[in-house]
């Protein structure tokens, strides 16, 4: 054992398939919410450059010292990550970021540094800018696999906002987990923020998510709906190529080729000149990114961030739509045609008769059962949906007008 208390001993297939298996959902009552916001970071001085990590990780702790809830994690390049503590309900973990969010951008803008709210970087090309091993090593991975534009972009250029939500009771979690996939497409649509990046219109409404379909699906894609979520979760997992391996301390390196977990496991590939323990294993758990991701709780990771406009209502609708049961279920109504409509909705969005009219029904379903102090943002976003746009509509719109870099600039200095 470790001091942490981690064994150090080889790990077995069956003995990684259980822990995947056991750790996947915890019993709870559905109602507790937590948030994490990505974003951008810009130089509001220079904003067609990266920020520095020497300049950005002083502004970036003095800010930390003033949040009240959240915290700072950096992303690969220099994105800034707030992450929210549970809180009893969705309008309280939205105050709570809103809070912390608002604390952050004061702060930052005292170092000559913004925050653009955006799917994706619309002006600057993908660069990692954080030297930590891991994500020089997932880099790496991505060169040697193939997919090094899709894996550049997705780390260094793509901003999302997360909702977690409580995995519930037992006896529901099948249907929960199917209903957090099945609103997938239609809550892609309406959140679309992100058809620019690195300077160029990709025509895609999420560019942020045609990175992800770019990766291997065996890490991004979404989950086989089964009886039992939980063993989805575990076969989904084993299955899953590792991207690095720990060679002592902080020091990784990247796996060059796709060894699936459970054949670094079984003894059928070895890497790293050993078999993997259970602080590898923890390690996988964490580069793999499927739409809805178990972890106790339920990780939706399929949202575009947009800005502080937007993303409150965008947060409020979600949670509505799979806490509130009589919300759950007229949802599971609207969004039956168009399940399993990833591709559609990144590329596509509202332009997608289909997906358009299950957005307008999931909006006004969310604007009769959120809660009060939700009302009037909700309602702000339904009437924009209503006509056929969503917030990545709007900022497509003002870019065509500026230019890229002017608008990053624009929105980083709101």
């Amino acid at each position: 054992m470790t001091a942490a208390g981690t064994s150090v001993e080889p790990l077995t297939l069956d003995e990684a398939a259980q822990h995947i298996h056991d750790a996947a959902f915890a019993a709870s009552e559905i109602g507790t919410v937590g948030l994490e916001v990505e974003t951008h970071l810009v130089d509001l001085r220079a904003p067609a450059g990266q920020v520095p990590w020497t300049r950005l990780l002083p502004a970036l702790d003095a800010g930390r010292r003033q949040l009240r809830r959240s915290s700072i994690t950096i992303e690969p390049g220099g994105q800034v990550e707030l992450s929210g503590a549970p809180e009893p309900n969705v309008r309280a973990a939205i105050s709570a970021m809103r809070h912390d969010e608002q604390r952050l951008r004061l702060v930052l803008a005292e170092h000559g540094l913004g925050l653009a709210h955006l799917g994706a970087d619309p002006a600057r090309k993908p660069h990692r800018v954080n030297p930590r091993p891991r994500y020089r090593a997932m880099e790496r991975h991505f060169i040697t696999t193939g997919s090094a534009a899709a894996g550049q972009a997705m780390m260094c250029a793509t901003a999302a906002l997360q909702v977690n939500l409580q995995a519930g009771p037992r006896a529901g979690w099948a249907e929960r987990f199917a209903l957090a996939h099945q609103l997938g497409p239609t809550l892609i649509s309406l959140s679309a923020c992100s058809r620019w990046l690195a300077g160029k219109d990709t025509g895609w409404v999420s560019a942020r998510q045609r990175a992800w379909n770019g990766l291997d699906p065996r890490t991004s894609g979404p989950l086989t709906l089964s009886g039992d979520p939980a063993a989805e979760w575990a076969r989904y997992a084993l299955a899953a190529p590792v991207l690095f391996v720990s060679t002592g301390g902080e020091d990784v390196v990247a796996v060059a080729r796709a060894v699936p977990f459970s054949a670094w496991a079984s003894g059928r590939a070895r890497l790293a000149d050993r078999l993997p323990t259970q602080a590898d294993l923890t390690t996988h758990l964490t580069t793999l990114f499927p739409p809805v991701r178990p972890r106790g709780y339920l990780e939706l990771r399929y949202l575009d961030v947009s800005a502080p406009r937007w993303w409150p209502a965008i947060a409020a609708v979600t949670a509505t739509l799979l806490d509130d049961p009589v919300a759950a279920d007229a949802a599971a109504e609207a969004t039956e045609e168009t399940a399993g409509r990833w591709h559609d909705a990144a590329r596509l969005g509202l332009r997608d008769p289909a997906l358009a009219a299950s957005a307008r029904r999931c909006l006004a379903i969310a604007l009769e059962r959120a809660a009060p102090e939700l009302g009037l943002a909700v309602a702000d976003l339904a009437e924009l949906v209503a006509t056929g746009r969503s917030p990545g509509d709007l900022a497509a719109e003002r870019i065509a007008d500026v230019g890229a870099v002017a608008y990053l600039e624009e929105v980083a200095h709101a």
